[in-house]
């Protein structure tokens, strides 16, 4: 549990470090290189461990210290998964392709889901089928088998972002040429991208969101490859400095080239700020926030992840702002959240809720992260509020946001942790 205190005027920096989202797909295809791989600036966060304790399991050693982490899978077996720990982190589906290509088999339960909505294993088990690989759902496992068929084959992925990531790392050592058309192309799949390019892989991108792949027959076997920072992160500290600030922040590697569709917002709701230099960005606390629309949608446009932080930059602009998220149905529900803390809102239906006039947060009770955004929401929230503010479920937090309570306290937050609440 977290408790806040209000706090308006922070100030000096943070540092964004290493990308969950690109960490845990390119962990996943290390699996591919048969002997030793380097990884600088890894994420330290729950979701991290559990994978490394999973591939512990399947004689993976590992060395994780100062955001390095040191993976040989040269004795890589199917013999102890942790069906546990892979139900808690879905993707864990990710270990499917690796392990197809280094073993021929593998069984694994169906990944864990979090809270918003089920994320279904279909669509990986069709396309792992479309290359030739058999496979079966009996009870809470997935049995999966068989040898990659060579030739060419053209792939749509729909803009599925983890399917993306699977279909890629599936083909590298495939014989033939891959066209995977209509694919996802986030920063951490372009990192994927480079992470398997340094290995040896042969992979393009085209202009119209097609990944071209052409065999190539062994990979290297001793790499070392830097994780990119996450932009996710960077965006949620951003919205704390407009909001919480006493005159400016300073995120520094912020991936600003990946940012453009939310600074744009950023700008139209009337906060500023300013590259300085070396992926430095300076955010300004911004006083006279104007209302906002935004409409989720699939990168480079406006992210569904960055949905329920910037909710709250919208709770403090004047008239009525609105929201239309068109990934995911009922990704707006963690909004009753904010309600008890005196939100005005409206949810008019699974994907659109307006946001009435300015909210002056009151907060007297325990309120809960309903998942990783809406957990750092509402921090966000119990930092513009005047109260003192309890946050249960944190965990959700924890598992993407590393030294998040170090990093706010190092802003001047009032921010405590605590086991249980008395």
């Amino acid at each position: 549990m977290l408790i806040i205190n209000w706090w308006k005027d922070l100030s000096w920096k943070v540092t964004i470090w290493g990308s969950k989202n690109a960490a845990l797909p390119i962990i996943a295809a290390s699996l591919l290189i048969k002997w030793k791989t380097t990884l600088k600036n890894v994420p330290n966060i729950q979701d991290v461990i559990t994978y490394l304790d999973i591939l512990k399991g399947i004689w993976v050693k590992y060395e994780f210290s100062n955001n390095i982490l040191k993976l040989d899978s040269s004795k890589l077996k199917h013999t102890n998964f942790d069906l546990e720990k892979i139900k808690k982190i879905r993707v864990s589906v990710l270990l499917l392709a690796p392990l197809l290509s280094r073993l021929g088999s593998v069984s694994i339960p169906t990944p864990g889901w979090c809270n918003l909505w089920a994320r279904s294993i279909f669509w990986h088990l069709k396309w792992l089928e479309n290359i030739w690989y058999d496979y079966e759902l009996k009870d809470d496992l997935v049995y999966l088998s068989g040898v990659a068929k060579s030739g060419d084959l053209v792939i749509d992925a729909w803009f599925w972002v983890t399917p993306t990531e699977n279909l890629i790392v599936a083909n590298v050592l495939r014989e033939g040429k891959t066209t995977i058309k209509l694919s996802a192309i986030e920063p951490h799949i372009l990192n994927l991208i480079d992470f398997l390019r340094e290995a040896g892989a042969s992979i393009s991108i085209r202009y119209d969101h097609t990944i071209i792949i052409n065999w190539v027959k062994e990979l290297k076997t001793d790499i070392e490859f830097k994780v990119i920072s996450d932009y996710i992160q960077s965006w949620t500290y951003i919205i704390i400095a407009a909001l919480t600030s006493k005159q400016y922040l300073d995120i520094q590697n912020a991936r600003i080239d990946d940012l453009y569709a939310f600074l744009e917002k950023l700008r139209e709701a009337g906060v500023k700020f300013e590259d300085l230099w070396n992926d430095i960005l300076r955010v300004y606390k911004a006083n006279d926030l104007k209302a906002t629309n935004i409409q989720t949608n699939i990168f480079p446009w406006f992210p569904t992840d960055l949905q329920s932080p910037f909710a709250v930059l919208q709770t403090q602009a004047e008239w009525t702002s609105k929201i239309h998220e068109i990934l995911f149905e009922w990704r707006l529900n963690w909004l009753v959240e904010l309600e008890t803390m005196w939100l005005n809102m409206s949810i008019l239906n699974p994907h659109e809720a307006l946001i009435h006039w300015k909210c002056n947060f009151k907060s007297w009770k325990l309120v809960t992260s309903w998942d990783l955004r809406a957990g750092a929401s509402m921090i966000i929230a119990a930092l513009i509020t005047p109260w003192i503010t309890k946050i249960e479920k944190v965990e959700y937090i924890y598992r993407w946001y590393e030294d998040i309570v170090e990093n706010l306290l190092s802003l001047w937050a009032l921010v405590e942790e605590v086991e249980n609440l008395n």
